[in-house]
Formats: C-alpha cells, structure tokens, sequence
C-alpha cells in the first residue's frame, strides 16, 4: 500500500502535469500573441483571445493546489524553497498578477486607443517572464544543495538560480509551452490561413524543444547530479528518454503530414513524459539531497487530513472542470471546431 508521503506527492505531480497542460498553454498562447505579425496579425490575436478567454482562470486552480499540498503535507520543503528562491518565485507571481489583469483590463476596455495597446503588450510580456520563471524554479529545486547557512546575500538568495542549469530549464519551459500553444492553436480554428501559420510555429518550437531538451541534459550532469544519474543509470530512465524521443518526432511527423488531432495528442504525452521523468528521477526528494518527502512531512494526522481533502475537492473539481471545457471546449478536443467568426476589433 502507498504511504501517505507518497500519495500527496504523486498528487503533487499529477497537479503540476494538469498546470502545464493547461495553465501553460496559455502562458505559450501569449507569447504567440507577442510574436503575431503579418496581415493576419488582428486574426491571431482574436483566436487567442477565443482560445483562452474561457478557461484561464480555471486553469490555475492548479497552482493554487501545488502550493496548498506543498505548504501543508511538506512545510520545511515549502519553508526552505520560498525562502530561498523568494525573487524568482516573488516576480512569477507578480508576472502571473500582472498577465491576468492585463488580460481583462484589455478585454473591458475602450479599443483602438494607446492604453489598449499598452495592456495588450503587458499581458504578452508577462506570458513571456513567467514560464521562463517557473522553469528556472523547477530546475533550482532539481538541483537542490540549497544554503543552510548562507554568508552572503548573492549565495543566499541568488546562486541557486543564476546558473546554467536552472536557466536552461527555464528556456525549455519557455518553449513547451509555446510549442503547446500552437498544437492546440491549431485545432481551435477551421482557417487553412491560421492552421498553416501555428503548424509551421508548432514545429518550430518542437524542434527548439527538442535541442534545449539535450542541453538541459547535458548542463543536469553536473547541475542537477542526482537527476542526471537515474535518469542515464535505470533502465526506466532509458525507456522515458526513448518514449520521449518517439513521441516528438510523431508529433512534428504528424504536423507535417497536417494530422493536427494526433499532433497535439504526441505533444500531450511527450510533455507528460518529461515531467513524470522529472518526477520519478528526483524521488523521493523534493530538495536534493536532504529533503525528502519523508523528512519534510507534516505529522501523519495532517497528511491523513489532506488526503482526505483532496479526495472530496476532487470530487467537486473534475466535474465542473468536465462541464466547463464540455460547454467551451468540446469542439476543439475533439478536432471539429468551426470557424470562428471574423472579429469587428481586438
């Protein structure tokens, strides 16, 4: 039977997969909206805007979940990652903060004038700054070996995250969630015009994805040791990596070959696999190498507690997840989307 330890922090991950699932193909749908351009600029703006406005907000009850399971089932890891990783994990929500208000300032306010224009360019900036963000926080927490006792401010509060690992991984996560984006982009719209435009971005950004992949890799030998060696030391690791291969030359295969449903299901499971990697290949630590699930747990009461917590939220969450993306999103999930109409202004 799984013990409680392990039960929140396969809950932990599961939430983190449905957050860049979700939440983060709509961190890419904004840089998308940054890099529009051409005479179908007003397009690619208003499929985006049709493509997310329904759904993002739902989509960061993940977050809340991740922070909520780490806070209460593992406090000192909670303890020990945001008070060392406080500046990037202070601008990633401020990044988040901003995103959002721009997003629905923008979407309320007067068009065609300056100020409309200034929260447009905010909201894609803020898509910008804060995958790039989480990523270089997952990886300063792969990484591990944080301060205990800390000399100075830089090795307190800087050197975990100014490296080339953690900022390597985020520019991989910069642009999954842009190659996300585009797969779903794709099938959110019956324009040939607008599919051909995110298929060539959607196999872009795999390819990118691809590379930063074998250079995160690389830099996790010795940035992140303890990921490095179970990944390339077990037979699992090996099996991962190969799956994860497969399933990114199916996905650019199929964008190619204009088989956009299979496309986007490749990128789902391709992206799926690198987290579970991830996950598996730092177990049982959350902060290598003397945080581990067990030693920053909560007392066994509070665990139980939690669980049972999760189990009733789950109860009320995936149902009124299932109605939302039922009434939004059922034509897109399944590839049969109609055209949306010509938008009047964005």
């Amino acid at each position: 039977m799984i013990d409680l330890e392990t039960t929140l922090a396969i809950a932990l991950l599961v939430s983190l997969t449905f957050y860049v699932l979700m939440a983060g193909a709509d961190f890419g749908a904004g840089i998308w909206h940054l890099l529009a351009h051409g005479p179908s600029r007003r397009d690619q703006h208003h499929l985006i805007g049709e493509a997310i406005g329904p759904i993002w907000e739902a989509n960061h009850v993940w977050l809340i979940l991740i922070v909520t399971i780490l806070f209460t089932a593992f406090p000192t890891a909670y303890a020990q990652i945001s008070v060392t990783l406080h500046i990037p994990l202070t601008l990633l929500v401020i990044g988040i903060v901003l995103r959002g208000s721009a997003y629905a300032f923008r979407h309320y306010d007067i068009r065609h004038d300056e100020l409309h224009v200034r929260w447009d360019q905010l909201f894609a900036l803020a898509s910008l700054i804060s995958p790039f963000l989480l990523g270089i926080i997952i990886g300063a927490i792969t990484a591990g070996s944080f301060p205990i006792s800390p000399e100075s401010f830089f090795e307190g509060y800087l050197s975990n995250w100014l490296q080339p690992f953690p900022l390597a991984m985020g520019l991989l996560a910069l642009v999954f969630f842009a190659y996300l984006a585009a797969v779903y982009l794709i099938l959110e719209t019956q324009d040939s015009s607008l599919q051909e435009i995110f298929r060539k971005r959607a196999i872009t950004a795999a390819i990118c994805a691809g590379l930063l992949g074998e250079i995160v890799f690389f830099l996790g030998q010795e940035g992140a040791s303890y990921l490095w060696g179970d990944m390339t030391n077990s037979l699992w690791g090996g099996l991962i990596i190969f799956g994860t291969v497969v399933f990114t030359v199916a996905s650019v295969r199929f964008l190619f070959t204009r088989h956009y449903w299979w496309a986007r299901t490749c990128a789902i499971l391709q992206v799926i696999l690198t987290i579970w990697a991830w996950g598996l290949a730092q177990f049982p630590y959350l902060v290598p190498p003397y945080l581990t699930i067990y030693s920053a747990s909560s007392p066994a009461i509070t665990l139980q507690f939690m669980v049972i917590a999760l189990i009733v939220g789950a109860c009320l969450l995936f149902p009124s997840l299932y109605y939302l993306f039922r009434i939004f999103k059922e034509d897109s999930i399944l590839g049969l989307k109609h055209a949306p109409k010509k938008p009047a202004d964005t």
